[in-house]
């Protein structure tokens, strides 16, 4: 039975849902060739609005920062662009791996090498070098721009790989003499987080005075002014969460539509060059670069920027210190803001929604959010090959608590069985995506493109149910999905459930091998620290029982004080997964 679009233009159920929640339908045609101009032209409009405006602020732990404005964004950024193609000699399309914390280099590097015609090559700063060397070769990178505290990684890097020259920034770059000074003394003498720099590399400061050296002879509009829409822009690697790191191929225009869809969804509750934004996401994953990088820039907002997000204390000052009106974060984050002391006394009083992305929103979070906040946050979805949002809960209203929303204008979503055909509403499906925003495929790799790629649908590996109205809800990944006696049990109804009780402060769920059912339930939870000693593993069975049927409780439930973790802070069911198959491995070989 068919219940979705199979082409795309095809009857869109959600699409009624659109006057309803203050949402245009239609995705206006670009009003930018690229995302140079765009950052130009929005940096240029917001610098006239107010030359002392804040972009972008980068705030350490104790509260010291330091800012930059639209006009020495794009001041610097074009230096930049400079130092790649008229010092370096960079051709355009080449490939420059920017492995930066956030921070204000960040925006300045990134939107450079946008500026150069050259394609960014967003890196993890915590990857290890095999990860590095993987990646660097197979998008053969010939510029790395790295955060200095971890340079002791560059001599076996620059020995394995193509890379021919290093740029190198610190945290507190644009900041103030004294903190910066103060910063840098710290992370010397106290955290000794600085290594020697053992290979040849220049300065991020020195290679911006080279760069504006040579815009005299050729400003840097001329690297990007007629670079097209369909070029490449970003080599956005997946996260490697479900199997090897592959590089997304984004182009120019998936980005300027992501960033248009996601401000369509948004526009009720965004004024222009009044919002202020917290990224405390990592601005290397696509969820904050596309979000918050792009998105709130052409918006003029205030970006504040937060390095690391670890432990939650770190957002401290920037919460505290600055009129936040909006927030971007994964579950997790929101979690653990719930449970810090400071923030329950003091919730930002300026805040007007949050978004959640990158991993399921639990509903006990989402609530709790809400009563704590008493703003709404709206849970969307998206992925790397999506440049990445596909669709997000309307915050017109009451977002939907479980659901992840509609698909944003412009998006087709089909939800498909087993054999590639559209199921009926309220069944099951893996949700196919077709869009201006879908990749163009994976670098250098033919087969796993055509593995998710068909006839311009992008098969995404996520389990979801739709309703008559359109809305979606997320039921599970296929790879994630636990059969037990040849029923599907998906691990996030599961974890769900037990997240309702109060002593739990994190919980995981994946199979274990079972000879009588074939695959069996397990749960790892964090116990709350404020509720400590009073959870044990009988307490989350006996709670299971209430809500769930007897194949989808879980059989056994392990206590642990962490879970493992990405860096934007999504739960890695994989690690636990290969630690279970370990486990079950060294049971049989004793036998």
């Amino acid at each position: 039975m068919t219940a979705s679009p199979t082409s795309p233009g095809a009857a869109r159920p959600w699409s009624a849902m659109y006057a309803q929640v203050g949402i245009v339908p239609d995705l206006p045609a670009l009003t930018h060739r690229n995302l140079a101009h765009m950052v130009h032209d929005h940096c240029t409009r917001w610098a006239r609005e107010s030359s002392a405006k804040a972009a972008f602020t980068c705030v350490v732990p104790n509260g010291m920062n330091g800012s930059l404005s639209f006009a020495q964004v794009d001041a610097l950024s074009d230096a930049f662009a400079g130092y790649l193609r008229g010092t370096l000699g960079l051709a355009r399309g080449d490939r420059v791996a920017v492995q930066l914390p956030n921070s204000l280099s960040y925006p300045v590097v990134a939107f450079g090498v946008l500026k150069a015609g050259c394609v960014l090559v967003n890196t993890n700063p915590l990857y290890t070098t095999t990860e590095m060397v993987h990646q660097f070769n197979n998008c053969q990178a010939k510029v790395l721009v790295m955060v200095d505290m971890f340079a002791d990684k560059l001599p076996q890097v620059m020995a394995e790989t193509g890379v021919k020259h290093v740029v190198l920034a610190g945290v507190p770059e644009f900041f103030p003499a004294v903190p910066r000074a103060i910063i840098r003394g710290v992370q010397k003498v106290w955290s000794k987080v600085l290594p020697p720099v053992t290979v040849p590399h220049v300065r991020l400061q020195a290679a911006l005075a080279q760069g504006r050296a040579t815009l005299a002879q050729h400003p840097a509009s001329g690297y990007w002014q007629d670079i097209e829409p369909h070029e490449l822009a970003l080599l956005q690697y997946t996260g490697g969460t479900t199997g090897v790191s592959k590089g997304a191929m984004i182009s120019h225009a998936n980005l300027l539509n992501n960033v248009q869809q996601m401000l369509a969804m948004g526009a009720t509750h965004m004024a222009p060059g009044k919002e202020c934004v917290l990224t405390a996401l990592p601005l290397y994953h696509v969820f904050a670069f596309t979000a918050n990088l792009l998105g709130f820039l052409a918006i003029g907002a205030h970006n504040i920027l937060v390095p690391s997000p670890r432990p939650v204390q770190n957002l401290q000052r920037a919460v505290e210190n600055y009129p936040l009106t909006w927030m971007t974060g994964v579950n997790t984050l929101f979690n653990g803001l719930l449970n810090e002391e400071w923030f329950l006394a003091y919730p930002p009083k300026h805040l007007k929604a949050s978004i959640a992305g990158g991993t399921a929103l639990h509903s006990a979070v989402a609530h709790r959010w809400r009563e704590v906040t008493r703003t709404p946050i709206a849970e969307g979805y998206g992925l790397t090959e999506t440049s990445p949002v596909v669709s997000f809960n309307p915050l017109s209203g009451e977002p939907r608590v479980g659901s992840i929303g509609i698909p944003a204008p412009g998006t087709d979503v089909r939800l498909v069985d087993e054999a590639g055909q559209d199921v009926a509403h309220g069944q099951p499906g893996e949700i196919w995506v077709h869009g201006p925003q879908v990749m163009q495929g994976y670098w250098q790799n033919e087969a796993e493109t055509a593995l998710v790629m068909h006839d311009g649908w992008f098969a995404t590996g996520d389990v979801a149910v739709m309703d008559e109205t359109g809305f979606l809800r997320i039921v599970d990944r296929k790879k994630d999905m636990v059969l037990v006696s040849g029923f599907n049990v998906y691990p996030n109804e599961v974890e769900d459930v037990i997240a309702q009780m109060p002593a739990v402060l994190e919980v995981a769920v994946v199979g274990t091998p079972d000879a009588r059912t074939g695959e069996a339930v397990r749960a790892y939870v964090v116990p709350n620290p404020d509720h400590e000693g009073e959870l044990r593993a009988e307490d989350v069975l006996e709670h299971c029982k209430q809500y769930l049927a007897a194949y989808k409780r879980p059989t056994s439930v392990l206590l642990r004080d962490e879970l493992p973790k990405s860096p934007i802070g999504k739960v890695l069911r994989k690690d636990l997964k290969n630690e279970v198959k370990q486990e079950f491995q060294n049971t049989t070989a004793a036998r």
